[in-house]
């Protein structure tokens, strides 16, 4: 049985934060039910802009979900989504400020219908404080909690960072409060209103970072690939953009072990570098001993002979050579998929393994693939039932005709 089996999540999300918090939940076994806006979706599918087929990033953020089509902005859709709610643990919504409450789907509605709703709403700045009206998507967060000040060059600009953690770092905390929140729920019977500020959520990820200011007095500086030899960035062989190993060695047994690797065990009794802080004061030196040495070795050859030697160390993987690597495969973190628009597809697996929960990875629904299925289930509508709301305009069309 599957860790969440049982746990029913009506999904109202779009893009990533929220995405991929009802994402999470699925891959542990929630029923997740993704609640759409007919022929265009949720705007991560591409369609609003006039894409064909769902772009790859819904594809990737969306596994292990249905998908139900509902007009909300007709009265009998939004009819439709209060009577589904009662059948559904968990509520969750990632909308701008103001479209919640202009379609009246709040928190007060949902528990005046469901009291015991867990209900979860992610905003940018949250839903209260000056910036409460401020939009926000997953870089202005990162900005805004200090993750652009602290990446780049010492004594350059703040720089743009490379993973979408503002979001998706959002999204996975959300995913932790539902499960304490349904945890809670098994023991008082009581639901409740979940909220996360993605400003909020992203400060987590620089506690590191904060725990340099002197609590707050003095900002955090950028480090760049650091001027420390024990803990940088080294060229490899090859002309790639990539070629690189990163080293950290942050001990004496690893600074061993970096000696080793590089085949200059003389350097251990060299005075230059006898403790500490003479490494530290000939680190020019030693930077240019192991670069010596890496550049005549593949970034993977580098990694292998640093980490068999006990070091702290990763080649500078490229996002392709996740789906080749074959660590990765022989873990069975690659699943090949067949998707209706794109065909067999590869995709990266769900990092938690639990030995008494395994859940099966399935690919992303097609726009609206599931209406009639969970409305049949749900509120027991039958064939002409769901005729007479497609031609009312309350649900979508027939997801295979959605181009039409």
């Amino acid at each position: 049985m599957a860790a969440l089996d049982g746990m029913r999540i009506l999904d109202m999300t779009q893009y990533e934060a929220g995405t991929c918090c009802t994402q999470s939940l699925a891959f542990l076994g929630a029923d997740v039910v993704k609640v759409e806006r007919p022929n265009i979706g949720d705007p991560g599918r591409g369609r609003a802009a006039g894409g064909a087929v769902d772009r790859e990033y819904f594809v990737n953020w969306n596994s292990n979900k249905r998908s139900v089509t509902l007009h909300l902005d007709t009265p009998e859709g939004r009819d439709l989504l209060l009577k589904m709610v009662p059948g559904y643990d968990v509520f969750v919504e990632n909308y701008g400020p103001g479209v919640v409450e202009k379609l009246d789907i709040g928190y007060d509605v949902m528990r005046a219908i469901h009291p015991e709703i867990i209900y979860v709403r992610i905003k940018g700045f949250g839903t209260s404080g000056p910036y409460a009206h401020y939009k926000c998507m997953d870089m202005v967060a990162q900005a805004a909690a200090g993750a652009f000040s602290i990446t780049g060059e010492p004594d350059g600009p703040p720089m743009r960072p490379g993973p979408t953690m503002g979001d998706a770092g959002t999204g996975m905390q959300a995913a932790l409060a539902v499960t304490a929140a349904w945890a809670q729920k098994q023991r008082t019977g009581q639901g409740q209103l979940i909220e996360l500020s993605m400003q909020e959520a992203m400060t987590y990820y620089l506690r590191t970072a904060v725990s340099h200011t002197h609590y707050g007095e003095v900002p955090a500086r950028r480090g760049g690939n650091g001027s420390n030899p024990f803990v940088s960035l080294y060229p490899c062989k090859g002309d790639g953009a990539n070629d690189y190993v990163f080293v950290m060695a942050v001990n004496p047994r690893m600074w061993a072990g970096v000696v080793e690797a590089i085949g200059k065990p003389d350097l251990l009794e060299d005075e230059r570098f006898a403790d500490p802080a003479e490494r530290h004061a000939n680190r020019h030196l030693l930077t240019e001993e192991i670069a010596a040495w890496t550049r005549t070795r593949t970034k993977r050859e580098a990694m292998t002979a640093l980490a068999e030697a006990g070091v702290c160390a990763s080649q500078v993987y490229e996002t392709s050579d996740l789906f080749t690597d074959p660590h990765l495969i022989e873990r069975d973190f690659i699943h090949e998929l067949h998707h209706a628009e794109h065909g067999n597809i590869r995709l990266l697996g769900w990092p938690a393994r639990m030995s008494r929960s395994r859940v099966e990875m399935r690919a992303a629904p097609l726009l609206g693939e599931h209406t009639d299925e969970v409305l049949a289930a749900d509120l027991g509508l039958d064939a002409d039932d769901l005729a007479e709301l497609r031609d009312r305009g309350a649900i979508g069309s027939e997801f295979r005709d959605r181009h039409g």
